[in-house]
Formats: C-alpha cells, structure tokens, sequence
C-alpha cells in the first residue's frame, strides 16, 4: 500500500474498474468467493518496523522523487541503513492479537487480512528464507511466545470465526536479488537487467515462491492470498515498450515473471479453495479486484473489495485524524449496496497497541451493526442501488432494504422518507429495523412510495448515522448481480 499522499503511485479510480474479470473455474475457489461475499466488512493491518518512526510503510526506503516521509535528513544511503537497523528496536510487548479480534468482531468485521511482508522485505512471520524477520535474532521480540505474529494473529481471529487472508508483497527491496547491493537503487523495480543475470532472478522467483509456501504450509487454514505490488508481474514484449514510453518510474522496464500459474496451483494444494488476489493485474489470478481508498460511482459486475485505511495512512502515524463513526458507516454502506466488501485498515503502533480512537470507531460500528446487520451480510446489489440519500440492498429472498444515510449530527430519521425508484408490493410489510415488530404506516406515489416514521421511533431511535427500512416485497425486482 502506498501514503494516501501519494495518488499517483496508488490504484487509479479508472483503474479500479474498468480490468476485464476473468470468472474462476475451480468450484471451491467459486464456492469461498461467495462465503467471502457475504462477510462485507473485513480489517486490514498494515505493521512493521517503520511504525517506531511514524512514517509510510516501508516506501520512504524508495528512491523515486516522490514526497516520501523520512524521518531526518541524512543522505538516502544512511537512511537505509538506519531504516533497516530499526529490526534492533522493534519490541512491541503489548501486542494482543486476542483483543483486536474481539474488537473487530464486535464491530461486525467478519474477515482479516494481515500484512505478513511489505515491500521493505522485513517478514512478520518465522520463514527460513531471511534473518529480517519479527523472529530474527537482531529483533528484541524474537524470544516472545508470541514473536511468529502472523501465526498469532491468524489463530487470534480464527477463534473468533473470521476467514483469514495473507498480505504478501511480490516486490522485497531487501533481497539482494532484488535490488542487487551492487547497484543504486533508483525506483521500485530490481536494479538489474534481468535478461543479463537470469541467475539472480530465478533466485529471486525461488524466494519469493519458497515464503508463499510457508505461509500456505505453517499457519493453518488461509482463506486468502492478497499479493500487493502490481508491477511484479510477467509483461509482454509489447507491455514492456509501451512501459519505456509510458512509465514514470522504470530503469530497467522488463517482465517481472515470478511464476504466478505455479504459485497458485502450489497454493491452493495446500489450501484448496484459495481466494488468489493478484492485485492490479489482470487475469486469472485475480479473483477480486480492490479499487484503492475509492468508491466506485456504481456497481461493479464482478466481485470487488475497497480498501480503505481508518486514518490517513495505512500505517501507524502519531495523533492520526481517524475518520469519523457516521463516515465509515456510510462508507459500509454505499460500498455495500454497489455489490462490494469494505476491508478497513487500522495501523498498529510500535508497543503493539491500536489507538483509543481506532477502538471507539470499533464500537460506534459495532453498535450500528447490533441494529442493523441483517441488511448488510449477505445481501447484494440491488438497481437503482443507490436515490438520494437512500442506498438499497436485496436478500435473495427478494426483501429488499432502504438505508437512508444520516448527515453528521442528524440523530434521527426523517419523519417520511419517499422513494421514487422503487415501490412496495401491494399488502407489503415495511418495519424500521431495530423496532422490527412495528409495521410502518406506507403509501405509493407515483412510481415509488412514502414510509411515515412515528414521533416515538424518532424521539427514541434504534441507532444513530443511518437507518434501515425492511421491505418484505416490492412490486418489481430489479436486476441483480449473479456474483
């Protein structure tokens, strides 16, 4: 993941969308993208080393003139050094993977993804492949019992019920067969002609496959594979012309080829039914796509996930601005109803420890969840999708749902709330979610129809930020998504 700072080494919103989708084969790949469809709500975590000084995950070590943060001002070559000493001090003796399991599940969260390796190399799980590693013996925690974190983290909200996911970066800028310790490094690709020294690639691609299998090998069931770092990936002869006209970083534009057909066929005998996302890069291997700290303006035909951090940075900053409750309810709920899931990513600090205010955005979620969840899990995408400020959901038994989405500081819903859009089936039952056994009083007009909300469900709503209508029937039934 890149600074939010930093848009344009991000996904691009057209980007986010606009990919062909290869549909899947394998019916038990098929069978855990529709389980995964129905959580809706997962967290992401973004941790490293690099939470000691507060700055974007492992991209100020990168050398392309961007506004990366740095913390000081020596020379980029002591930078380095003094960046990848920072495995000496990384103790967080506060961890508890139990806590932030129980917090994310009480907020409705239903799946993990956790960042085992970032693109700085420093690995957050016990692989025989490095010393850079949380187990290593230069870091302070490696004697902890909960020093293979990634391990502890994955059987922390396992027990919990979530499906679990792997984040694992293609790119490693540790690796000497990587960027190559006998080169500058002057952009995020290898430093090398790879065609010149095939040798040290094919080490590279044993490397990288080798961690993938540990993963897949030692930390019990995986219910997903979430590959970041796009541009390692194999590239035609075309692609990669175009790339020397068109790229705004590339020393050396080549194919990147790291085997991905044998990466997730290895995978997915490990862990049959493997969710595989090889993010930004289309074809087979990318089972879902992850428009970047976007929302798309409509539904999307094919399954999707936006990736959002809670902050202003994926990873831990000091004093982070965190996005208000009726924000990331909102948000949940205008990704929900467009037919995708909403992964949220919170940064642990440096002692181990989420922020207070990550916890609170937990619970206000949570209790708006408590109310409401029977119209976000399991739901789909429903035309219009979305009227005003009104979104729809759709369960596949046809009930429908309208969640008009309050405005920061609106307590209560509206005494009426009209939709022209779609309309009730005649002797429908309309009821407020959260004062379920009270039918609304409804009328049609026109095309759609008017709910009038009683004085007492306003004076003592069921929840704050949004609120759901549950329609039992409707007249038409729009055109859903098969995915």
């Amino acid at each position: 993941m890149l600074s939010l700072l930093l848009t344009a080494s991000c996904i691009s919103f057209a980007q986010a969308y606009s990919q062909t989708y290869f549909p899947e084969t394998d019916t038990l790949v098929v069978e855990n993208l529709h389980r995964w469809r129905d959580k809706k709500f997962g967290l992401l975590m973004h941790w490293g080393t690099y939470s000691q000084w507060g700055v974007v995950e492992s991209w100020s070590i990168c050398s392309e003139d961007e506004e990366w943060e740095r913390r000081g001002d020596s020379s980029y070559t002591e930078y380095k050094k003094r960046y990848e000493r920072l495995i000496k001090t990384f103790n967080p003796i506060r961890f508890d993977p139990n806590q932030w399991a129980r917090a994310a599940k009480d907020a409705g969260m239903r799946y993990v993804i956790f960042t085992t390796k970032h693109h700085d190399g420093f690995c957050m799980f016990d692989t025989k492949t490095t010393d850079y590693k949380i187990t290593g013996l230069d870091c302070p925690f490696n004697n902890d019992p909960r020093a293979n974190i990634t391990q502890s983290i994955l059987g922390a909200f396992r027990k919990e019920g979530f499906m679990t996911g792997v984040y694992f970066s293609k790119a490693d800028w540790h690796s000497p067969d990587y960027w190559w310790p006998n080169f500058a490094t002057p952009d995020r690709n290898p430093n090398y002609n790879i065609e010149h020294h095939p040798d040290r690639w094919r080490r590279f691609v044993r490397f990288t496959q080798t961690q993938i299998n540990e993963l897949m090998s030692n930390y019990g069931r995986i219910d997903i594979l979430w590959l970041d770092a796009g541009w390692v990936r194999k590239k035609t002869p075309e692609e990669v012309t175009s790339e020397k006209m068109t790229a705004r970083y590339a020393v050396y534009p080549q194919s990147q080829d790291i085997n991905m057909p044998l990466i997730a066929s290895k995978a997915r005998e490990k862990q049959p039914g493997l969710i595989v996302v090889d993010r930004a890069v289309p074809g087979p291997y990318q089972n879902y796509l992850t428009p970047e700290n976007t929302v798309p303006e409509k539904a999307l035909p094919y399954p999707w996930e936006t990736c959002m951090p809670m902050g202003t940075s994926w990873s831990y900053v000091p004093n982070d601005q965190y996005k208000s409750v009726n924000e990331l309810i909102h948000l949940l709920v205008d990704i929900v109803s467009k037919g995708g899931n909403f992964l949220l990513n919170i940064g642990p600090g440096p002692d181990g420890e989420l922020a207070p205010e990550a916890y609170d955005r937990l619970k206000g979620i949570g209790d708006w969840m408590k109310v409401n969840k029977e119209a976000i899990y399991d739901t789909r995408q429903v035309a219009p999708y979305k009227e005003g400020k009104v979104c729809l959901t759709q369960l596949s038994d046809g009930t429908t749902f309208a969640i008009y989405l309050g405005e920061q500081g609106e307590k209560a819903p509206p005494s009426r709330i009209r939709m022209s859009s779609v309309a009730p089936a005649d002797n429908a039952k309309i009821t407020l979610l959260g004062y379920n056994d009270k039918p609304l009083e409804w009328r049609k007009v026109g095309r759609g129809f008017e709910v009038i909300v009683p004085r007492d469900f306003r004076e003592r709503p069921p929840c704050e930020h949004a609120w759901a209508l549950k329609i039992s029937r409707v007249t038409h039934n729009p055109r859903s998504a098969k995915y």
